[in-house]
């Protein structure tokens, strides 16, 4: 376990109440990190799920040792009735379900829910923040994105990430809280962008895995060009700015995804091609069923995405899927 690294207290930032829906290895670091800027914090898991269990036995799992400050709860209307942020941190094709909660059980009026997590619903291809929406028709929900792996935070090795929001003075509220020495936030202004992007560097994290697996590793410097712009194109398609797939909410995340010993998606794509089983998380897998659903029904072309989904779905064989896209016609670079 890495913890190492202690944040630097900041007098000026405003003190607040902060609620972490989700035990797992970001939501354990958000507690983590929130309570080290001075916070009041408050981590919510469920009864007889690993992560929360695990924590309670030891305050402590293979990423971070939860401070004392912070209380763990199975009881989500204690942890989020008294908190002035919701952090969420959950499975993405888990969210409409834990939304679904906060709305029938706990008191939301003036607080600030901030996604957490990257994804794409299967189901309705909705963005997280839309499924959010839905439930609330509040504007003061929050994206937060951007590259970092908790191994690194928790030794001292900073980073870059982007909160992103429908109003500005949320991003700028949730930045205020949130900042410090060790995540410098840039606030994003196409939520719209921000979500795709962050999604769909996922899938890439897959594909670069794959190509790991296959000892081609030289091709991921075609793979962060060519990914980025097929993402641009759906961004776009959506009514987003195509910019967004080139700033840090996908290409700024493609080192952490494409490159890192610790990334997930990168390990499910190596181990997937070597035959080996991937027990962790990966939500690429599922991202790219989902983007694959939403770029046909916008007619986008998106070549790299559909043949991580087919290798997935359709079990075509990562040499085959690769094979057919260097045999597809030629193309001008940045069209």
């Amino acid at each position: 376990m890495l913890k190492a690294y202690t944040i630097p207290i900041d007098l000026t930032r405003p003190r607040i109440r902060v609620a972490v829906i989700g035990c797992g290895r970001w939501g354990s670091f958000l507690a983590w990190y929130t309570a080290g800027l001075g916070h009041t914090v408050t981590l919510y898991g469920r009864t007889g799920s690993f992560g929360y269990e695990r924590l309670c036995m030891s305050r402590k799992n293979e990423y971070v040792e939860l401070p004392s400050s912070v209380t763990l709860t199975d009881d989500i209307k204690k942890a989020v009735n008294g908190a002035d942020v919701v952090l969420v941190s959950v499975p993405s094709q888990s969210f409409r379900d834990v939304i679904g909660d906060l709305k029938s059980r706990c008191k939301l009026d003036g607080k600030y829910i901030v996604t957490c997590m990257k994804g794409i619903e299967i189901q309705t291809g909705k963005r997280l923040s839309e499924i959010a929406l839905e439930a609330f028709d509040d504007w003061q929900i929050a994206v937060w994105a951007g590259p970092g792996h908790v191994q690194e935070f928790t030794v001292g090795n900073p980073n870059c990430m982007i909160i992103d929001s429908y109003e500005p003075d949320t991003t700028v509220r949730i930045v205020e809280y949130f900042k410090s020495p060790l995540i410098r936030f840039y606030y994003g202004n196409d939520i719209i962008g921000t979500e795709i992007g962050a999604a769909a560097k996922n899938v890439m994290g897959i594909v670069a895995g794959v190509l790991d697996g296959m000892k081609l590793s030289a091709l991921k410097g075609a793979l962060m060009a060519r990914g980025s712009r097929e993402v641009s194109r759906l961004i776009e398609s959506l009514g987003g700015n195509p910019l967004s797939a080139y700033g840090l909410c996908h290409l700024g995340d493609y080192e952490t995804t494409l490159f890192s010993e610790h990334s997930h998606n990168r390990q499910w794509g190596e181990n997937y091609v070597l035959g080996k089983p991937f027990k962790s998380l990966a939500e690429g897998v599922h991202t790219a069923r989902a983007i694959s659903l939403l770029a046909d029904s916008l007619d986008v072309d998106m070549p790299i995405t559909t043949a991580v989904n087919t290798m997935i779905i359709d079990k075509v064989p990562p040499r085959t899927a690769m094979e057919q896209l260097f045999e597809r016609s030629l193309k001008v670079d940045l069209k």
